[in-house]
């Protein structure tokens, strides 16, 4: 497939060079944790985040007063090693920032924290960063949505982190919090955009307005198909911020983007989303985390197995035993013999699969044990997947009825896309 031979690539092949097509880094980003510059030929064919275009938004933010929307994915690479991952070269956005003088007041963290360290749910406090000294305040603990008082004094918000297109990966809910909360306070947004590693396609169903939520905020598909820069001009546009505001939003582009280029994550986007396989098999495997099936938490294959102990052992031939571990202190099943399946060895996706999620219904050995009715709708967005599934629905009828809403978001996305 097309496909598996784009993930066999990595995406960044950044190569430090002292100098570049003749012109000397300009003096006030003369750091080597900001500029990078590269050849021409790099600088046409490797894909460049929008956080490693200094040039275009370091003017924003000159002699103003910063807030950071951050977690560890917020990096600005000088290096990136396809043969070696270990010689990975890259800074974290804020020590950059700090190293240029930009004067940043406060960093906002999302779900896992700054540091990408909280398991998923888990409420994140608000504190002090102990590398840099500045406040932190969680939006995923007593408030998800920037208070007046948190953002009083900033005079623009910036907004970079990595995203993976699946409308209940929460980080897309924050960003939208985040704008609605600055329109409101009449601050401008500034977004650095990053590559969708699963931006190649849309599917899934798409979210009833009457289940909206932390897990979804606005009616759109469980796979949407665009960057959070793009999505963030639809937000904005489409009037789905509170009352219809508008943020005073610049998103600062990709270069070298392209919706089916290739893109590894160099750090995990969260704790249980390990590798690249993990985050392709996400938006599939993503639903049992409203079920009472182990999606691999607490093992280290997290979403590349599912299981639960009241699956069918005769139905399969492999098990394995969830335990505490590094962004899963609690896992489902913890310390029992789960049966199910290992998909660490799954060719690419380029769609949202059920055949997991239907097979561990047909194999429960009490199918009253596999759904978590309110923590599946959350998840599916609407209540018919489930009925759907119990009524005994094949996946192909079961996605036809997702064809039509389909359809009509894709047309609304194509007025949005930054990226052909």
């Amino acid at each position: 497939m097309a496909f598996l031979s784009r993930f066999k690539n990595t995406f960044l092949l950044w190569l430090l060079i002292l100098t570049a097509c003749g012109n000397p880094v300009k003096k006030d980003t003369d750091s080597a944790a900001l500029e990078f510059p590269v050849t021409k030929k790099l600088q046409d064919s490797v894909i460049i985040v929008g956080a490693n275009s200094t040039e275009d938004y370091l003017p924003y933010l000159r002699k103003k007063k910063v807030g950071v929307v951050a977690n560890q994915t917020s990096i600005i690479f000088k290096n990136y090693d396809s043969e070696n991952r270990e010689n990975e070269s890259f800074t974290h956005l804020v020590d950059s920032l700090l190293s240029l003088d930009i004067d940043i007041k406060r960093v906002f963290a999302p779900e896992h924290g700054f540091r990408g360290m909280a398991d998923a749910g888990e409420h994140v406090k608000d504190g002090t960063d102990t590398k840099t000294g500045l406040p932190i305040i969680s939006l995923y603990g007593k408030n998800r949505k920037p208070t007046s008082s948190q953002l009083d004094k900033l005079d623009i918000v910036v907004f970079d982190i990595q995203d993976v297109g699946v409308r209940f990966y929460t980080y897309i809910a924050t960003m939208q919090l985040v704008m609605e909360a600055c329109a409101e306070n009449g601050i401008p947004v500034l977004i650095l955009d990053r590559p969708n590693p699963n931006g190649h396609y849309v599917d899934g169903p798409t979210m009833e307005i009457e289940h909206k939520g932390f897990l979804g905020l606005t009616p759109i598909p469980l796979v949407y198909g665009m960057t959070i820069g793009e999505y963030a001009h639809m937000i904005n546009k489409e009037g789905w911020l509170e009352k219809g505001i508008k943020a005073d939003l610049t998103v600062i582009p990709l270069r070298n983007y392209k919706h089916n280029s290739s893109y590894s994550i160099p750090v995990r986007p969260s704790p249980n989303l390990p590798n690249q396989t993990a985050i392709n098999l996400y938006p599939s495997l993503g639903l049992f985390e409203g079920t009472n099936v182990n999606a691999g938490r607490g093992t280290e294959s997290q979403f590349q197995r599912y299981g639960a102990p009241f699956l069918d052992s005769s139905a399969y031939d492999f098990s394995y035993v969830p335990k505490p571990n590094f962004g899963s202190k609690n896992p489902k099943h913890t310390g029992k013999k789960c049966f199910g399946k290992d998909l660490s060895a799954w060719p690419g996706m380029s769609e949202v699969s059920l055949q997991w999620l239907i097979d561990a219904y047909n194999n429960a050995t009490d199918k009253k044990l596999v759904f978590n009715r309110s923590g599946f709708t959350k998840h599916a967005g609407t209540e018919k997947l489930q009925q759907q599934i119990e009524a005994g629905l094949s996946e192909k009828e079961i996605k036809n009825s997702w064809q039509s809403d389909l359809e009509k978001f894709k047309q609304i996305r194509s007025k949005y896309l930054l990226y052909k």
